[in-house]
């Protein structure tokens, strides 16, 4: 057996293990990186570390680190309730509102699972209090999270275009984003349609009686699950959304580092507010970090040995790069469902680099289309995002919603990759 079907073989067993034995799947990348380069590609600690993403660890570590002080300090309890009031009363609204506010979260630099578990639960009290579908409801949030979720400072967003770089692959920022923003909400419509949000419409929660409230952990105007004064702006609270407005303007408009940006904004926040700060660091998305550290780490362990020149030509000798190109959305959708996204993603670029490299396909439109494809499924029950929402339903039959969950996410993967694919691969973008 060659070396570089070894090196797959082992890819395969870390993604098998990591799903059926819950071990941290970078950790195990690690491991494999130190297997594979020293017993098979005969490569010394410095050649295998030479794949350690140091740009990915300052950007993943910054912008979680920052999301974690504005979660301490109350700043997204603020959004929140801001968010919320907006409605005025309006049932029909609210699951976008949640839509909006897992998007807003994602969008600047909250990681997709963090941004669910703290939406999720308002989110599906509000479902059991006012009779929405409990599955309309936890798509929204979960596609609202994915919409925000490739923006130029988030977490997946910074992972994607961070590959594309170190790959010298052609990329575009703003349509990786807006490819995923339009997916997800064109898929939320038709969920929103179909699951009964039509008929909340001239709904009102004043006039059903509950004051705009929503107890057992919705949003309350005062005493809800929410803290008494997540309705006030304080100083910590302004200083943070003005942190987070400067960490946008630094990235898109002055082009700045996201990395270095976020972590200089997150230690001026604790320098002047170091209560709210101190338990910042130990939220900071660490398993997040191990993981897409890993993975990345053993792919520069399989491009030092030539995998992925193997893997890439092995794809393009298909004949058919169309084909090609259905084939590896499918498999970044069959695989996240049941494994990491971020790992889904550190590991399938690289390896359609060579095909990507013949130019028959555009590589813009090839890398949004699997970045949605290993995104778009994280509906799944079996996914982080899923299973929060699952868990996060009160008042539910849970084997019933289970299987809602498991059956909207299979539909999700049977239908996204090829609709992704025929829009933005076959036009040939980029």
């Amino acid at each position: 057996m060659s070396a570089e079907l070894i090196s797959i073989l082992v890819l395969v067993v870390v993604f098998v293990i990591a799903t059926t034995r819950s071990i941290n799947m970078g950790a195990l990348a690690f491991a494999a990186a130190f297997g594979v380069g020293e017993l098979v590609a005969d490569l010394d600690a410095d050649g295998i570390f030479a794949g350690f993403p140091g740009d990915l660890f300052v950007v993943l570590v910054g912008v979680t680190y920052l999301f974690a002080i504005a979660r301490a300090n109350g700043t997204t309890d603020w959004l929140v309730h801001a968010a919320i009031r907006l409605v005025r009363g309006r049932i029909v609204l609210i699951p976008w509102v949640m839509f909006a506010i897992t998007g807003a979260l994602t969008a600047i630099g909250a990681v997709s699972p963090a941004a669910v578990a703290i939406v999720a639960p308002i989110a599906l009290s509000f479902a059991a209090r006012y009779g929405i579908s409990p599955l309309l409801m936890g798509a929204l949030v979960v596609h609202g999270a994915q919409a925000g979720g490739f923006s130029p400072i988030s977490i997946y967003g910074s992972i994607v275009n961070g590959v594309v770089e170190r790959e010298n692959l052609p990329g575009n920022e703003l349509v990786l984003f807006f490819a995923s923003l339009v997916v997800n909400l064109i898929i939320a419509s038709v969920v929103f349609v179909l699951f009964g949000g039509l008929k909340l419409k001239g709904r009102d929660l004043a006039a059903e009686g509950k004051d705009g409230e929503a107890r057992n952990g919705g949003a309350a105007d005062g005493d809800g699950a929410l803290a008494a004064d997540s309705a006030h702006l304080t100083p910590a609270r302004i200083a943070t959304l003005t942190a987070l407005a400067a960490l946008v303007v630094a990235v898109l408009v002055l082009d700045l580092d996201a990395g270095l940006s976020s972590i200089t904004l997150a230690v001026v926040l604790s320098a002047f507010w170091p209560e709210a700060s101190r338990k910042a660091v130990s939220e900071v998305a660490w398993p997040t970090v191990l993981l897409i550290c890993g993975v990345l780490t053993y792919v520069g362990v399989l491009e030092e040995m030539g995998t992925i020149d193997y893997a890439g030509n092995a794809v393009g000798d298909i004949g058919v790069p169309l084909l090609a190109a259905v084939l590896l959305c499918y498999i970044a959708a069959v695989i996240s469902a049941f494994a990491s996204s971020v790992g889904i993603m550190g590991a399938l670029i690289p390896l359609a680099v060579p095909f990507l490299a013949q130019g028959e396909i555009g590589a813009v439109g090839m890398i949004a289309a699997l970045a949605v494809s290993a995104t778009v499924v994280d509906v799944s029950p079996f996914s982080t995002n899923g299973a929060l929402v699952l868990a996060a339903a009160p008042d539910v039959d849970r084997e019933r919603f289970f299987r809602q969950l498991m059956v909207y996410g299979g539909i999700v993967v049977a239908v996204v990759p090829a609709a992704v694919w025929l829009v933005l691969v076959v036009p040939g973008f980029g």
